[in-house]
């Protein structure tokens, strides 16, 4: 596999994980780092020193986001939709891992950065890595040596004192592949080999017989689409796909399907399999939060059974598309908060507004669920778009970057549904961006719960205002491409507090605070 570059994934970096908890960047992530750390350590964890900078996200957000509760789980080799993740700091204690936190000025390069210091009775190891948003991870730094490792495949990191290229000439050899990594450490070398498949216990064996290696690890995937060496797709960004489609004058949604096919060594099938899974999942939610949620140590109860008996008795202004979206949303969000099973889309914060609006208008309009299945995928394009020039992660973009990026996403996805051509569904994602541009990320006492569903509910409606007037063959004037460079920008250029630190906007009044204490004092 070569060491340049991985191309994003519509279910690696787009739509997923399935996760419980508050935020994909502290709790999905946390757990997939926690369990590249736990392969590290061959499973063996005695004790681990977690370290935050104060000046990134994770100083004010680490605890009440789910960074704590979700690296817990990772150590544990629990996943990120296990039901026993609430109660992860009880079972790592029972386990006799002990877990420190610490804020240290380090300098840390990235808002989301965790840096691990973990020991056993045999061995101790450093590992510092970042949450870039949505649930993905990038594995930074091991013993002092500059890596680069997203969990998309298996890393098979061999240490050694001196003289790694007799080892490098070997694995190249046995594994046909020039993507053998030599990265300096503290102590010598570490050799890094990407692949599809663990190295076998043979070649193990012989690394140390023959050519004295040290310690092996192997560290398994952490994300459900495996990359591998050599891979080509067919568009990175809006005007390329629209040069490919030219000739073949496809659907969105189509087109999705012949990226990820390719970007992931899928048949279109399995694409489209894979979407009707998340989306199984996505109506599961919306019914289990509709029934109702409970949840104590959350800012909002229930909300949706009674916006749904007020929407029955014709209470309610706007038709019954237009609640039926604001429903679906709700409920999402609440399962989110109650620790449920959700579907980052991109994002946890964001969790809501893609689903509830296509499902929302999936079901006024009779649509089916293949084509409920196809609107997604045309979402899911988008979404490639937007991570491949900008981020998912609030830290980095504020919630222009979670609630705007779904917000555009799910435009696309009902013009879509709507029967609109793929010119149309391209224009509709490109004004709901325009129309989130510096949307701040500011959550009330530390929860990713207020203004979080405001800011989901908006977006829906966004939504379908905008694949309205790009149904009526609206302008949207700025290409899509030019506004996503633009929305990075707009991103990185607002002040750090106002990007989820917890440091300014509606976090820092007077209201939240007391909230926050409130919930401090909880049992």
């Amino acid at each position: 596999m070569k060491p340049n570059r991985s191309y994003p994934s519509i279910f690696n970096d787009v739509i997923g994980p399935v996760m419980r908890g508050a935020s994909s960047s502290h709790c999905a992530a946390s757990v997939r780092i926690g369990h590249m750390a736990r392969a590290l350590m061959d499973g063996e964890l005695g004790s681990v020193l977690v370290e935050f900078d104060p000046n990134g996200a994770l100083a004010t957000t680490h605890e009440s986001q789910g960074s704590d509760m979700g690296l817990h789980g990772g150590f544990l080799g629990w996943d990120a939709a296990d039901d026993r993740l609430v109660h992860s700091a009880k079972a790592i204690r029972e386990a006799g891992v002990q877990v420190e936190f610490r804020i240290t000025d380090y300098g840390a390069v990235h808002p989301n950065t965790y840096k691990l210091t973990l020991a056993n009775a045999d061995e101790r190891h450093e590992m510092t890595a970042v949450s870039t948003g949505g649930g993905m991870i990038e594995v930074i730094e091991i013993d002092g040596g500059e890596v680069s490792m997203a969990g998309d495949c298996f890393e098979t990191l061999v240490f050694i004192e001196a003289n790694p290229e007799e080892i490098r000439r070997y694995l190249s050899a046995s594994l046909e592949t020039d993507a053998i990594l030599i990265h300096e450490i503290r102590q010598g070398f570490l050799i890094e080999s990407k692949t599809q498949h663990p190295l076998s216990n043979e070649m193990q064996s012989r690394l140390k017989s023959e050519f004295g290696a040290g310690q092996i690890k192997t560290l398994p995937p952490v994300l459900p689409v495996m990359s591998r060496e050599n891979i080509s797709v067919p568009f990175l960004s809006c005007e390329a796909m629209l040069r490919y489609n030219i000739e073949r004058g496809l659907p969105l949604w189509e087109l999705a399907v012949h990226y990820e096919s390719a970007r992931g060594g899928l048949s279109h099938e399995e694409v489209l399999d894979k979407m009707s899974a998340l989306v199984r999942i996505m109506r599961k939610c919306i019914a289990q939060g509709i029934e109702g949620t409970q949840y104590a140590d959350r800012i909002l109860g229930c909300q949706s059974k009674n916006f749904k008996t007020q929407m029955e008795l014709g209470n309610l202004l706007g038709g019954s598309m237009l609640n039926q979206i604001l429903l679906n949303v709700t409920a999402i969000m609440e399962v989110k908060s109650s620790m449920g099973v959700i579907v980052a889309a991109p994002t946890a914060g964001a969790c809501a507004a893609l689903p509830g609006a296509c499902i929302g208008v999936a079901g006024a309009l009779g649509a089916s669920e293949e084509n409920t299945v196809k609107a997604m995928l045309a979402a899911a394009m988008i979404g490639i778009f937007i991570v491949e020039r900008a981020t998912f992660a609030a830290e980095v973009g504020g919630c222009q970057a979670e609630g705007g990026s779904a917000s555009g996403m799910a435009a696309a996805a009902l013009a879509t549904l709507a029967g609109g051509n793929t010119r149309q569904a391209i224009g509709a994602a490109s004004m709901a961006l325009q129309n989130c541009m510096g949307m701040i990320c500011d959550p009330v006492a530390n929860r990713v719960e207020v203004p979080c569903l405001g800011r989901n509910l908006i977006a829906a409606m966004n939504a379908l205002s905008s694949a309205n007037v790009s149904l009526a063959d609206y302008d949207p004037v700025v290409p899509l491409d030019e506004v996503i460079e633009t929305m990075d920008r707009v991103g990185r250029s607002m002040p750090c507090e106002l990007r989820c630190t917890a440091l300014g906007g509606l976090s820092i009044t007077k209201t939240s605070k007391e909230i926050e204490q409130r919930l401090r004092q909880s049992p």
